[in-house]
């Protein structure tokens, strides 16, 4: 399990941008250490803990990139058509046996070039007269050619390690001969509610009860950010039950993750059950909705104690939680990609902080992408979430936005 110093959370400022908490986690937090080989199919979303070097080059030969007739470019006629016999015949795996000076060599697609050769023209470009063939004049040396290393160099960096990787980089593993990859350990995430009024999801409810939401939502973007959620279940709100469930989970857990309960009210029992069995920061964060995080460590596993209000806690964990998930595993993080949208809506936003619209996009005829803002934006209102497409993010010195403004968009898939 991971094992954090008690103060790595500390932060002396009353206002933490995202950008501060980053590097906070980059400065404090070392990712966990273990490692092991894992075959290509089960490597995918899986932390590279180590850079692979290509051990070949790719393609390891030169070879045709189209079906059609290899021949040596100094063999052609300038500015005229060239005549030349048709000597030879190379299939994918075949053999590439020497190339005769004045002949072409009829090839296909993945074939290795014959020895000599170093052009390939496309067959429709060619005509056939009897055992000739006639090659139109103009096309330049080396065309429709592959040569080794074109894609990957021998002994040049295939895959880097931090990586999560994907489909296509167990397709470069696969093609440079990898049957197996090292990969670090996945992260486990324990992840609880607390409440009283909470019940399970199909339970029937009490005049006074909400199904748990919050937990469904959190274990699924534990899972979508590459580690293992472990359902820690609903808390009641009862501090020595809560601390030993915090103890227990820290043996297991290398972050345990809740929502709500953490501030300072007198039914907020996460706060004082987690400072009775280690520490606990609170981060007030410049965005909306969101801001207040509670940051801790629980016998050297991390704590996170998200906002109770929906919304609230999808966008801390996508810009601080992912963060924090990212440093452990040791991946190499990046933000998540933002794109230009014109704003169909007037805004205002207080000054200082960053604020997270939630909009739908539609194509303007122009082409470009237009954000219309969801109508409840409260940050309970679980619909502006499943109703939209991403969110608008207003940069901390603005104040207001006017419609056909031009704004970063970021797509929820793209929150990974």
């Amino acid at each position: 399990m991971a094992q954090l110093t008690d103060d790595c959370f500390a932060f002396g400022s009353p206002l933490m941008t995202v950008e501060e908490a980053a590097r906070l986690m980059a400065s404090r937090i070392a990712p966990v250490d273990e490692a092991a080989s894992v075959p290509l199919a089960s490597a995918l979303g899986r932390v590279l803990a180590a850079d692979r070097v290509a051990p070949i080059p790719l393609p390891p030969f030169d070879n045709s990139a189209v079906d059609g007739y290899a021949v040596r470019h100094d063999d052609l006629a300038a500015g005229a058509d060239t005549i030349l016999p048709l000597a030879g015949r190379i299939a994918a795996g075949g053999s590439a046996a020497g190339h005769a000076a004045g002949t072409a060599t009829r090839i296909f697609t993945g074939a290795p070039m014959p020895a000599g050769a170093d052009t390939v023209f496309m067959q429709e470009d060619v005509a056939l007269e009897g055992g000739m063939v006639r090659l139109p004049a103009g096309l330049r040396r080396g065309a429709n050619m592959r040569p080794a290393g074109e894609d990957v160099a021998k002994g040049s960096l295939a895959l880097p390690a931090g990586r999560r990787l994907r489909p296509q980089d167990l397709a470069m593993a696969a093609a440079l001969g990898c049957t197996e990859l090292p990969v670090r350990r996945q992260l486990k995430v324990g992840v609880f509610s607390t409440g009283d009024e909470l019940a399970e999801a199909g339970a029937t409810l009490g005049p006074s009860a909400i199904h748990d939401s919050n937990r469904a939502m959190l274990m699924a973007l534990v899972t979508r950010a590459g580690a293992v959620p472990v359902d820690l279940g609903i808390i009641r709100d009862r501090r020595d039950e809560l601390a030993a469930r915090l103890r227990e989970a820290a043996a297991i857990c290398d972050l345990i993750l809740t929502s709500g309960g953490v501030s300072t009210g007198e039914e907020d029992h996460v706060k004082p059950a987690v400072e009775s069995v280690g520490t606990l920061v609170s981060w007030r964060i410049a965005i909306k909705p969101g801001r207040p995080v509670a940051m801790g460590v629980i016998d050297g596993a991390a704590f996170a104690g998200l906002p109770g209000n929906p919304v609230a806690a999808y966008v801390t964990f996508a810009f601080v939680v992912r963060l924090l998930l990212a440093r452990l595993a040791g991946e190499a993080w990046s933000e998540p990609r933002r794109i230009r949208v014109r704003s169909t809506f007037a805004y205002r936003k207080k000054a200082g902080r960053r604020e997270y619209v939630r909009v739908s996009l539609t194509q303007g005829s122009d082409g470009l992408f237009e954000a219309a803002k969801h109508p409840r934006d409260g940050a309970g209102v679980l619909s502006s979430l499943t109703e939209t497409d991403g969110l608008l993010e207003l940069a901390e010195d603005m104040r207001e936005l006017a419609p056909g403004a031009l704004v970063p968009f970021i797509a929820y898939g793209d929150l990974a």
